[in-house]
């Protein structure tokens, strides 16, 4: 979905995209459930958690406490958990599952799952919010989900990656007005976002109706889901093709 050319309808709406819109609305779900049941971490928005690890330092303008969500050092460890998300997500691709988007489920439902038991273990199963040590391990999920579309050691479908969808949507607008594209250009992107909104729209639905813990194991529960329609989808492809 990167190239600069008209995109093509297999690329914007084949198998490989509506696998795509699976696992972007997971990390939206995923991104929901730990946000509305944490102090306000984000476990998808790296941009805004680089801003508060700068901005955090400085303290509120009027005085108030930080809230533990805006701590810089946490937003710090969100992104450095993240950032192991994806490393460890792409040793392992490169060692063990090759171009199979499944393995990076798998790692990412090992990590939620993970993250349930632990807050589990801290906090009990009636606790209403999620402790961050468990939101720590959310973030990795989220990191390594991000590296499930690789070709070439680089991410081509990014599944959290909002502000790049968006900027590429609308570079996709501009080539179907000026006649350098078709309406492919942009729906994909628009597709992707949406997969990703409808996402977060269910987590917080799950995030209304369970309570903190346990929404971790709804979402490691979810993530199972779509690991094994993942790896039923591209292993059908793979004897098809």
């Amino acid at each position: 979905m990167t190239s600069p050319v008209a995109i093509s309808r297999e690329t914007a709406v084949g198998a490989e995209a509506r696998l795509s819109w699976i696992l972007s609305g997971l990390a939206g779900m995923v991104g929901a459930v730990a946000f509305l049941h944490s102090a306000g971490y984000f476990v998808t928005f790296m941009t805004g958690n680089t801003e508060r690890a700068v901005v955090g330092h400085f303290g509120h303008p009027d005085g108030k406490e930080v809230a533990p969500g805006a701590s810089p050092i946490a937003a710090l460890a969100l992104m450095g958990s993240f950032l192991t998300g994806v490393v460890v997500s792409s040793i392992c691709r490169r060692r063990y599952w090759s171009n199979h988007p499944h393995g990076a489920t798998v790692l990412t439902t090992v990590a939620l799952a993970g993250a349930a038991s632990l807050d589990i273990a801290i906090s009990g199963w009636s606790s209403a919010t999620v402790n961050f040590y468990p939101i720590l391990l959310v973030a990795f999920a989220l990191g390594a989900l991000n590296t499930a579309f690789t070709k070439k050691e680089e991410t081509y479908i990014p599944l959290s990656y909002v502000t790049g969808t968006l900027v590429k949507l609308g570079q996709g607008i501009e080539r179907h007005l000026c006649g350098g594209g078709t309406y492919y250009d942009w729906l994909c992107y628009s597709i992707l976002l949406g997969s990703f909104a409808l996402g977060g729209a269910i987590g917080a639905v799950i995030g209304v109706v369970i309570t903190g813990p346990q929404v971790l194991l709804i979402a490691a529960l979810i993530s199972l889901g779509a690991t094994i329609f993942t790896f039923t989808h591209t292993e059908r492809r793979s004897l098809l093709g």
